[in-house]
């Protein structure tokens, strides 16, 4: 097995923090106090180790992080709701969920691109511009997506803990002690951030689809069924790519595919305060404690 490494993902005033085995949810609450939750998680690549293959094992992790991400922000929302409006998802409200989240992707990044490509087509004869112009689309329909929600309070303070996440993880990476002073002057931004992984995902469909469908010009109906039949194909190659950049000794020349992506965490994350810091310090901690790879003088923040 090779390096584990750590990352997470903000969920409602509070941060998720996930090891090999173990995730870790800590929300701060009205009254300023820290609610910790820690349970353990497994993969189906365990149960079937061809799944963890290249390629394979991007869609299986990407469907995983959905689940996980999704139960951690039920667990985040209950704690600002009465004991009668808290939820608790089904299996079949899980997959109800998950299938409406994927059906608004394929809408926004799928239907919509080819849609709006289509309505200049007749203006570009050159396949490949027409590709580069459909992904130009998809980019821009997801900054915009982004801009629109964060004007929101809620979506901003979402965004800070973000920010939080990624601080605190790249102090972890770089040996420090984990407190908020030593975690305040790292940077908000990750390679192995999901928006980065979003990026390359738009980035690398326009680019296999360039590549299958050469100087062919495929109808509208069959431009998207062959990106939805792309799909798992395309997040397979994506997942490989982050997890390459994401590398201690990632070459200095592939930083420059990580830099959209890094880009565009200037609207994904914002500076978090110390609050939100400790927040994510206490979801990390948790599961560094699990694991026994918590530093001896971090063994008061898990008190």
């Amino acid at each position: 097995m090779g390096k584990f490494y750590y990352g997470g993902q903000a969920v409602m005033e509070g941060v998720m923090m996930r090891g090999p085995k173990t995730i870790a949810i800590a929300v701060r609450k009205e009254d300023n106090t820290l609610v910790k939750h820690k349970e353990t998680v497994s993969s189906i690549g365990d149960r079937f180790p061809i799944l963890k293959k290249p390629l394979i094992r991007g869609v299986v992790a990407l469907f995983e992080s959905m689940i996980i991400g999704t139960k951690s922000l039920v667990f985040s929302a209950n704690q600002f709701a009465s004991e009668d409006e808290q939820e608790v998802l089904t299996p079949k409200e899980m997959v109800l969920t998950i299938g409406l989240s994927f059906g608004l992707a394929i809408l926004l990044f799928i239907i919509l691109p080819a849609f709006l490509t289509r309505l200049v087509e007749s203006s570009i004869n050159n396949a490949m511009l027409l590709n580069l112009t459909e992904g130009l689309i998809k980019i821009s329909i997801f900054v915009l997506y982004i801009v629109g929600i964060s004007v929101t309070p809620d979506i901003k303070r979402f965004f800070q803990y973000h920010g939080a996440e990624h601080k605190v993880i790249n102090a972890y990476e770089a040996g420090e002690e984990l407190t908020v002073a030593n975690v305040r002057p790292y940077t908000r931004f990750h390679v192995r951030c999901g928006t980065n992984f979003i990026v390359i995902v738009l980035l690398m469909s326009v680019f296999i689809f360039t590549l299958i469908t050469g100087s062919n010009r495929p109808s509208f109906f069959n431009r998207i069924g062959l990106h939805l039949l792309l799909l798992p194909v395309i997040a397979g190659i994506s997942y490989e790519v982050i997890k390459f950049l994401g590398k201690d000794n990632a070459p200095k020349w592939a930083k420059a595919l990580a830099r959209p992506g890094l880009m565009t965490q200037f609207l994904t994350t914002r500076e978090p305060d110390d609050s939100q810091i400790e927040t994510a310090i206490a979801a990390l901690v948790e599961v560094l404690d699990t694991d026994g790879k918590l530093p001896q003088n971090n063994n008061e923040l898990t008190l």
